[in-house]
Parts: C-alpha cells; structure tokens; sequence
C-alpha cells in the first residue's frame, strides 16, 4: 500500500493495534478523513488516529462542520492542544476535553491508554521561552509532572508511543551531511552547493534552526519516557532520524529502540512521503519498520544483495569466532572493535553487526550508522590531540571493514603527500575523489577498491584491477615522517595475549564512552 500523501505513518499488529498518525492538519479536515477513508477502505479498520502539530487552521467553518454534525469523523482521533495564541480559542480546559463526536483533546500533558493497551504519553503546546506561561506553552514544571513517576520507578520500561508537537532539540545529531542539508532546506528553504564554504553555512543554519524550531525540554522527556516511537509535527517536514538506543551496552539489559518520526502536514504540496511501520505490543523489542514504498507502490529503498561468507566470518557479531573481548561499543547496524594487532594501541575497527562484504554493498542505514561512527571518533581523538585516518581494502577481504587509526596533529597535512608518494613508487594510481562525493555511486556493486579518508578532507580511491599489496595503508602511516612504526607494518609481528587486548580493549571503551552516540 501506498504511503499518505500526508506523511501520515501508521502502526500495525496483525491482531492487536492498527493506528494511524498525521502531522499538522491546519484546518484541513475534510483532506485529512478523506485519506483516512481511503486508507480504511484498502487496509480495513484503524483503531485510532493521533495527530500532532496544529490541528486547527484558520478557517472557523470547516470545524464547525464537524461540531454541529454536518460532517462526520470516521475514526476515533486523538490531537494535542494548541500551539499558538489564535488557536487556544478552540480548547475550553488544560485537562483534555470531547472536541466533538469521536475527536478528543488529550490536555496538556499525561499519559493515555487505548482499549487495546497501546500506552501513549503527550505533551502540547510549546516550549516557553520566558517565566511566564502562555496557554499554549509548556515549562519545567510541566515536564517534571510528567516524568516524574518514572524517575521513582525500578521497574520502568518505556512507552510505546510519544506525542509532542514541538520537535526535540538535535534530533538531526549523527545525521549525514546530505540527510542534513535536506533536513535545513526543507525547514529553512535555504539552498546549499555542494562546496564546503556553503556547508559550513549550512551546518550554521543549523544551529538557528535549533534556537527557533527544537525544544530542550522535549528532549529530556523522550529520554526519560523512552518511547518506542515519538511523532512532532510544527516543521512542515518529514524526517526520520536513525533509531537510537535507550540503555547502555554491556552496562544495561536490552530494553529497546526509539524511532523518532517528524511528520509533513496533511495536504502538503511536496507530498513528502511517510513511512509504514508495523508495531507488535506484544513483541516488545521486535518493533519493525516497513518498506518505502512510493505512491505506485514501488520501493524506493532497494538494498543490495550480499554476498554471504562460505563459511565462519571472523567478524559478524553474532559469529562464534568472533573475538568480543575486542569489542567496545555496539550500535543498532554496526560495532566497534580494538584492531587485532594494531598499528598503534587505540587503532580501532568500524564494522557491521551482520555480514556484508563492503561499504559500497552495504545498506543505507548501514552507511549512516559508520558515518556516526567516524564524528564521533573523529571529536574522540581531537580530545587527544590526535586526527584520524579512515581507511577500506574491498580486496582479498570477506566482512566490511573500516580501519581507524589515529596520527599526530602534527604529521596530518603530510598524509595526503605520504599516500600519492608510496603509491608512485608502486605505481599504483591513487585518485582524489570530490570531498562531498558518496563512494557508492563511483564504486561498481562488487568492484574491488582501496579508499581513505585524511584528516586534510581529502579522499583517495585506487580501483583495483589486478594485484594490491595488503598493507599499503599501515605501510603509509608506519613511515617514519608519520607513526614511524616500520616494525609494525605487518599486523601478525604485532601479537598481544588475550588479557592484553581486554586491558587495551576496556581502556579505549572507558575513555570513549562520552563521545559514543550509541549509549
């Protein structure tokens, strides 16, 4: 089934709950259950219908249509309160009210539980930016009132839906630049090159958008509440952020995932897509997302075909061989490992949890989780006064593998120099590649290839097409004009006892915790 042309999601269970959800409706009823008609009569029946953003636009009629009976509501909907001074006129209470038959006002804040056991927390308005408090703005106060039990509860363990209008502040953290840079176009309606002075302008709008569009206090609610989904309206835009953890590896038990989903409003010219999740309550952590679909149904969001390993992979998580004393830190698509025999002690690995063969072959969500990844290590090791080169062998390799070792600051201006020097003198052609250039879309599906990423912002590519010798890269960086390690060159003359590589594996993990995204 198509997505709603209104970025609408929906959550389904095949025996429980079937829900719809909408973003800012603005006064355009009859568009909004048109499409829920539509949807009902393809799909059978919903449940309910949540709708976050502003609900009431400025035509007084269309609304009255619905209050005096004219029109009916074809399913039980459930809105916020009011975002904006000229529409508190159509709430009469702060504590939720019937607005009319089959559409009910939540009220400002709590926690709601539909007949099926769908547990839903909202809070309405916006975030005020004074002491004192308009009607259709929330506080502190109203957070901690909200949040409050869970602080005191042991045994808490999330809620299944979280209904804000405002969006949370750095929702867009860990993003990729191009998810970015259409994030602030839409929201802003800048236009950006691809150049890096104009992403820099772009990463600054950013910023101004956080101060005008995002809520902190809203933050600190869905990490409190820790929501399996959060829905916002208000921007206009539809964005889904990459889901994040609510516990912490190795330190907490599983708990779950949130997604968080900011919704297009209904009726919207782009017709910004949503997306179709299916949502089993009684499954706890297998909440699962959909396909992309477009509106002829076709999908949208292909992902290559991998090629499975022969036999035991060294380096899926799930693997028996895998050595996890070695690793130390785990995302949702990909994990971090100490380097077995690395070319310096914090030389890690940015690899996927489940089995694909390179960074090209590798899925969207994929690529975006080892992109967070690389901020994040790249802020750790500024820390230390140290940049950081990223580096991919597609050669005589069977599991994905994106090598990080730190250098210098120092010797990091010299790397591009070091590489193109080596390189020559094997008479390997080694290529730089625009800075703002997505290597899937150069890279064949199953070509080989070596790549790397230098701290200068350069990226190299050398498209292999008969023999590559395997330690090129460790070879650069052990140069004496860079680590000056030529001893270490060959990971196997770099052996350390288990217990070793667990000390350095808990030293590096301890010191990274603060800068890793997925805890």
């Amino acid at each position: 089934m198509s997505a709603p042309k209104s970025s609408d999601a929906y959550l389904s269970n095949s025996d429980t709950v079937r829900c719809l959800v909408c973003g800012d409706v603005k006064g355009q009823f009859s568009v909004l259950f048109k499409r829920v008609n539509s949807l009902q009569k393809k799909g059978g029946k919903f449940e309910v219908l949540m709708c976050v953003g502003d609900f009431f636009g400025s035509n007084h009629a269309a609304w009255e249509d619905y209050t005096s009976g004219r029109l009916k509501v074809p399913i039980s909907t459930l809105i916020l309160g009011p975002n904006k001074k000229e529409h508190v006129q159509y709430y009469e209470s702060k504590d939720g009210q019937e607005m009319c038959e089959n559409v009910t006002y939540l009220g400002s804040r709590g926690c709601y539980t539909g007949s099926s056991g769908l547990k839903i927390a909202y809070l309405s308005g916006i975030e005020a930016q004074q002491q004192t408090q308009d009607a259709w703005q929330f506080t502190k106060d109203d957070i901690l009132t909200l949040t409050g039990p869970v602080a005191s509860d042991n045994n808490y363990r999330g809620i299944d839906v979280l209904l804000t209008s405002q969006w949370p502040q750095s929702v867009q953290k860990y993003a990729t630049p191009s998810q970015i840079c259409q994030f602030v176009v839409k929201v802003l309606g800048r236009n950006y090159l691809n150049s890096n002075a104009d992403f820099n302008m772009m990463f600054a709008d950013v910023d101004q958008m956080e101060a005008t569009c995002t809520s902190l206090l809203v933050g600190e609610v869905a990490r409190l509440l820790q929501p399996r989904y959060h829905f916002c309206g208000l921007n206009g835009i539809f964005y889904e952020r990459q889901p994040y953890r609510n516990h912490q590896i190795f330190a907490e038990s599983g708990i779950h995932v949130t997604r968080f989903i900011g919704l297009a409003a209904v009726g919207n010219l782009n017709k910004d897509k949503g997306t179709q999740f299916f949502y089993d309550m009684h499954g706890g952590d297998t909440v699962k997302a959909g396909k992309r679909h477009s509106e002829s149904g076709g999908n949208v969001n292909k992902k290559r075909k991998q090629v499975q390993p022969p036999g035991p992979c060294w380096f899926c998580l799930g693997s028996p061989d895998v050595e996890k004393h070695l690793v130390v830190s785990v995302g949702m698509q990909t994990y971090l490992a100490l380097a077995k025999g690395g070319l310096v002690e914090d030389h890690v690995l940015i690899l996927p949890i489940e089995h694909v063969q390179s960074y090209v072959t590798s899925p969207s969500d994929v690529q975006q989780e080892i992109i967070s990844y690389k901020t994040c290590l790249k802020k750790y090791f500024k820390s230390r006064n140290k940049d950081v080169v990223f580096y991919e062998r597609n050669y005589r390799t069977q599991h994905l593998q994106i090598q990080v070792v730190p250098v210098p600051q120092d010797v990091a201006m010299d790397l591009k120099e070091c590489f193109l020097d080596m390189a020559q003198n094997i008479s390997i052609e080694l290529h730089e590649i625009p800075t703002h250039s997505d290597l899937s879309q150069i890279v064949p599906a199953g070509a080989p290839y070596f790549y790397a990423e230098l701290p200068c912002g350069a990226k190299l590519l050398h498209r292999i097409s008969s023999k590559f010798p395997l330690q090129f890269a460790r070879e650069a960086l052990a140069q004496p004009a860079v680590l000056d390690l030529p001893h270490r060159v060959d990971w196997r003359n770099c052996a350390t006892t288990e217990a070793e590589a667990t000390l350095m594996a808990t030293t590096f993990k301890e010191a990274f915790q603060q800068y890793d995204f997925s805890l």
